[in-house]
C-alpha cells in the first residue's frame, strides 16, 4: 500500500484501518518542558497546528489528566487511570519508558481515546523526551485480538532529526528484539512516517493493559486483587480469578522477558561482546544501573582455584550500563577496575552464597559502608535511596561473577518475583560467559602452542637480514600445520624452511612440529638440500601415511653469492632483483609432497647479488577458493618488488596486498630475507701442508690478518685456539692440506677443515692425560663452537664476538 507524503498527511481511513497498522503522533518535548517537534499525525490526534504547539508547555497540549467518567453511549469505561505517568515523564520525575492511556477533548475531534508511549532520550542533544500516542479508536475492529502494541515506522516523516533517533532506536527501545530493532534502524530514513505495529508477541518496555477498555466493575476488581497480591494477603475468594489473572500475567510476562534476553545474549564466543550483551540486556526493561563484576582469572582467560571466594578474591568491573546521564558513573566506578569486596557487604554474600542478595533500599548507613571502600570517590549520591538486587553470574556451580542491579528511587523496588527472575537471568548469562570463558582460554592455549611452535629468529644472520609473519587461518583457531624456520650452518651459510602440513588442527601441528624439528637436525649436519628432503621423506613414511606435507630447503652461502634450492611440492620462491627491481618466480623441480614415498627430488643453484630479497611462503597466502593459484602468485610477485623502508614493512606490503582479497581459511607462513652478502675482503683462507710446522705459521698468518682488519682484542683467543684446531686437524689428516678461513661479519669465523670424517668431541681430561684438552680451551674461550661434516671430510669452527668500535 502507498504512503507517500500526501496520505501519510491526509490520514486517510484506508491508512487507519489497514489491518495490524494505525498512525501514530510524535511529540518531541526538550529539557525545558516544551514541545520542539509536532508531527502531522499530533495535529490530527490532538487537533492544534503545529505552528501553536510548538514552544509551548506539554503539559497544556497532551493528555494527563488520566481518564474521564465513563459516558452512557461508549462501550468503553474509565481507563485505567495512567495519565499521572505521562505528566511525570513530562516533568522529568521518570527516567524509564513509560506507557498507558487517557482520554482528552481535543478541538475539533470530540472525544480522543489515547495510547501513549515516552521514551526518554539517550545520548547528546537537546531533546530529552521522545512521546508516541494513537487513537485508541483505531483498534476496536480487533476487540480482544490484540494483546501487544509497540511503535514502528512506516512511509516519509516530516521528523527533523530522524537520522540521529535512526542512530539512538536501540537504545530508545531497549527490549523490541535485535530483528525489530535493525528492521526499524533500517528503514526510518527511507520509511520514516510512524505507525503502530500490534500483535500477540511485539513488547515495549512497559506493558499497561493493552486490551479494549475493562469495565470499572471489573476494573475495581483487579485493583483490589492486585492489593492484596502486593501486599502478601490472600486473594478473597470472589477476587480469586482476578488474582490468578494478575498472576498468570505477570508470571507470562517475565517468561517473556528472560526469553527476550536469552535471545539477545550470546551471539558469539568473543567474551568481551558477550559481557556488554549481557549487560545491554537489563537496562532499563528490568533495571536503570547494571554493574558487572567478573574474577580476574575470567577476564584473562585462565583457570582458577575451585572453591568459595574470599576477601582477598580480585573483581574486575567489565561493564557499567545505566540510564542515569551521560559520564556520570565514568569517574567515580570505571570500567577496568579490579578491587577486592569485605565480607559484611552485600556483594560478598552473593558471591560467597551463589544466591541472588534483594536490598529494597540502600539506606544512608549502608551507602556509607559500600561507599567506604571506594577511596576518594563518594559513591552514596548514586546508590542511597535505591533498590539493589545482587546476583550470581554462575556456572557448574562457581561464580565467575555478580551483577549489581539498582532501580531508580521512583521505579517500584526489586520484590521476590524480581528475586527469581534474577536469579534465571544469570543463571544464563552465567552459562553464556562461561562459554565466552573457555572459547577464550582454549584460544590462549592454542595460542600459546602454536607460538612454541613457531621458531624465534633473528632479524639478522651471517650476511643476510630476515623478517617473518605468521596468520592463523580466519575459521581454524591459531594451530595449525604452517612453518618457517632459519637455521645457522657452518661457514657463514644460512638454510631457510617453509613448509605446509596439510590439513588444520592439533594433529597437523605436532606433525609439523615434528618435521621442523627433523628438518633443524639434518640441517645441522648440512645435508645437501635434495637429500634433506629425501631424508625428510623418509621420516614421514615411518611416522604414518595419514599425512602429507609440502616443503622449500634453500641454502644461501653469502660467500660464494648463490642459492641451493630443493622443492618438495611447494609453491615456488620469488627472488627480487636488487640491480632492477625485477621479481621473478624461480623456476625449480616441483617435486612431490613429503610423505608420497619414493620420489625423488631434484636441488638448482642459482646465483644472486648483494640486495637481492627471497621470498618464501605457504600457499594460504596465494590461494583463494574459487581463483587460479596464478592469480595470487602474480600479486605475490608485484606486491614482493613494491619498494620498503625495512623487511617488516616490506612483509606488511604483501600481506595487505594478498591478505585483503577475501576467501583465505588458510593459515599463512611467509619469510623473506635481503641476501647482503659478505665481502671478499672480509674472508682470508690458506692451505696448511701436512707439517707441524704449518701450525706456527697458521698461528702468524692469523695474527697478521686480525691486525690488518683492526681486530688486535681477539689476536690472543683467536691464536690459542687456532693452534689447537691446525694442531687437531694435522694429526688426524690421510692426505689433502688442510685448509683455514676467517671470516670477518657479525662475528669472526674460524674454520680448519681437514679430510677425516671422524668428528671430534669435547673429552674430560685428567691431569695425566696427554690429548682432551684443545676442544675444552675453544669451548671455553669462543662464543660459539661446532663440528660438521663434508662431502671431503669435517669442518671444525668457532666464532668470537667482535669489539664494539
Amino acid at each position: 500500500m502507498d504512503r507517500g507524503t500526501d496520505r501519510a498527511e491526509q490520514g486517510t481511513a484506508t491508512e487507519s484501518a489497514e489491518p495490524g497498522r494505525v498512525p501514530l503522533a510524535v511529540v518531541v518535548v526538550d529539557r525545558d518542558g516544551l514541545v520542539s517537534h509536532w508531527s502531522r499525525g499530533a495535529r490530527r490526534l490532538f487537533g492544534t497546528p503545529k505552528e501553536e504547539a510548538i514552544g509551548r508547555t506539554a503539559l497544556d497540549l497532551l493528555p494527563v489528566s488520566g481518564a474521564l467518567p465513563e459516558e452512557q453511549d461508549t462501550p468503553y469505561t474509565a481507563f485505567d487511570g495512567l495519565g499521572p505517568d505521562l505528566e511525570s515523564s513530562l516533568d522529568g520525575g521518570l527516567s524509564y519508558p513509560a506507557a498507558g492511556r487517557a482520554r482528552l477533548t481535543a478541538p475539533g475531534n470530540g472525544r480522543v481515546d489515547v495510547l501513549w508511549w515516552a521514551y526518554p532520550l539517550v545520548g547528546p542533544g537537546p531533546e530529552r523526551l521522545l512521546v508516541l500516542a494513537a487513537d485508541a479508536d483505531g483498534l476496536r475492529a480487533g476487540d480482544g485480538a490484540f494483546e501487544r502494541i509497540v511503535p514502528g515506522f512506516a512511509l516519509h516523516t516530516d521528523f527533523p532529526g530522524a537520522e540521529d533517533l535512526a542512530r539512538r532506536l536501540p537504545e530508545i527501545l531497549p527490549s523490541m528484539s535485535v530483528g525489530e530493532s535493525a528492521r526499524i534502524v533500517g528503514q526510518i530514513l527511507e520509511l520514516g512516517y510512524p505507525v503502530l505495529e500490534f500483535s500477540q508477541n511485539d513488547r515495549v518496555p512497559v506493558t499497561p493493559d493493552w486490551g479494549v477498555a475493562r469495565r470499572a466493575e471489573r476494573k475495581a476488581r483487579r485493583e483490589r486483587a492486585a492489593r492484596a497480591l502486593a501486599a502478601g494477603e490472600p486473594v478473597p475468594e470472589e477476587l480469586r480469578d482476578e488474582g490468578e489473572d494478575l498472576e498468570y500475567a505477570a508470571v507470562r510476562e517475565r517468561l517473556e522477558f528472560l526469553n527476550e534476553v536469552s535471545g539477545r545474549i550470546g551471539t558469539s564466543l568473543d567474551l568481551s561482546r558477550t559481557i556488554t550483551e549481557v549487560s545491554r540486556a537489563v537496562v532499563p526493561r528490568f533495571t536503570d544501573v547494571a554493574g558487572t563484576y567478573l574474577r580476574e582469572q575470567v577476564v584473562a582467560g585462565e583457570e582458577f582455584a575451585d572453591g568459595v571466594p574470599d576477601t582477598t578474591t580480585m573483581w574486575h568491573r567489565v561493564a557499567v550500563e545505566h540510564t542515569d546521564e551521560p559520564g556520570r558513573w565514568d569517574d567515580v566506578v570505571p570500567v577496568g577496575e579490579a578491587m577486592p569486596f569485605p565480607a559484611h557487604t552485600p556483594f560478598f554474600q552473593c558471591m560467597t552464597s551463589g544466591e541472588p542478595v534483594l536490598v529494597p533500599r540502600i539506606s544512608e548507613e549502608m551507602g556509607h559502608a559500600i561507599a567506604a571502600q571506594f577511596e576518594k570517590r563518594d559513591i552514596r549520591p548514586l546508590i542511597t535511596g535505591r533498590s539493589m538486587l545482587v546476583v550470581p553470574l554462575k556456572a557448574r556451580n562457581v561464580v565467575l561473577g555478580f551483577m549489581i542491579l539498582l532501580r531508580h528511587p521512583e521505579r517500584p523496588v526489586f520484590n521476590d518475583m524480581d528475586r527469581v527472575t534474577g536469579a534465571e537471568l544469570a543463571a544464563r548469562a552465567g552459562l553464556v560467559l562461561d562459554n565466552a570463558r573457555m572459547y577464550t582460554f582454549q584460544e590462549n592455549v592454542a595460542e600459546t602452542l602454536q607460538d612454541s611452535m613457531l621458531p624465534h629468529i633473528p632479524p639478522r644472520m651471517a650476511g643476510c637480514d630476515i623478517a617473518t609473519r605468521y596468520l592463523p587461518g580466519t575459521q581454524l583457531g591459531r594451530v595449525g600445520g604452517d612453518w618457517f624456520d632459519a637455521v645457522k650452518l657452518h661457514g657463514g651459510r644460512t638454510a631457510f624452511v617453509v613448509g605446509d602440513v596439510m590439513g588444520h588442527g592439533l594433529n597437523s601441528a605436532a606433525m609439523m612440529g615434528q618435521l621442523r624439528t627433523a628438518v633443524q637436525t639434518m640441517a645441522g649436519l648440512d645435508l645437501p638440500p635434495a637429500q634433506l628432503l629425501r631424508n625428510l621423506d623418509d621420516l614421514a613414511q615411518r611416522l604414518g601415511d595419514t599425512y602429507l606435507a609440502t616443503c622449500l630447503y634453500a641454502v644461501y652461502d653469502p660467500i660464494a653469492s648463490e642459492l641451493h634450492l630443493a622443492n618438495a611440492g611447494h609453491i615456488p620462491p620469488v627472488l627480487v632483483r636488487a640491480a632492477d627491481g625485477r621479481s621473478e618466480l624461480l623456476d625449480l623441480p616441483t617435486g612431490a609432497p613429503i610423505g608420497v614415498g619414493g620420489v625423488p627430488f631434484e636441488a638448482v643453484r642459482v646465483r644472486v647479488e648483494p640486495g637481492d630479497r627471497l621470498v618464501m611462503c605457504t600457499d594460504g597466502l596465494v590461494e583463494v577458493r574459487g581463483e587460479d593459484i596464478g592469480v595470487g602468485l602474480a600479486t605475490l610477485c608485484e606486491s614482493a618488488a613494491h619498494p620498503a623502508a625495512s623487511m617488516d614493512d616490506a612483509c606488511d606490503t604483501i600481506i595487505r596486498a594478498l591478505n585483503t582479497r577475501g576467501g583465505r581459511k588458510d593459515d599463512v607462513a611467509l619469510l623473506m630475507a635481503r641476501l647482503g652478502g659478505i665481502e671478499p675482503d672480509d674472508v682470508a683462507a690458506w692451505r696448511l701442508a701436512l707439517d707441524p710446522a704449518e701450525v706456527s705459521r697458521a698461528r702468524a698468518a692469523v695474527r697478521e690478518q686480525l691486525h690488518d682488519w683492526g681486530l688486535p682484542k681477539l689476536v690472543a683467543p683467536a691464536e690459542l685456539m687456532v693452534g689447537e684446531l691446525v694442531t687437531n686437524a694435522l694429526r688426524h689428516s690421510h692426505a689433502r692440506p688442510v685448509e683455514l678461513r676467517l671470516v670477518r661479519g657479525d662475528t669472526l669465523l674460524c674454520e680448519v677443515d681437514d679430510d677425516d670424517h671422524e668428528l671430534p668431541t669435547l673429552l674430560n681430561a685428567g691431569p695425566l692425560d696427554e690429548a682432551g684438552r684443545g676442544l675444552r680451551v675453544v669451548s671455553t674461550l669462543s662464543r660459539e663452537w661446532g663440528t660438521s661434516r663434508t662431502t671431503t671430510g669435517k669442518t671444525v669452527w668457532f666464532e668470537l664476538t667482535l669489539p664494539r668500535r
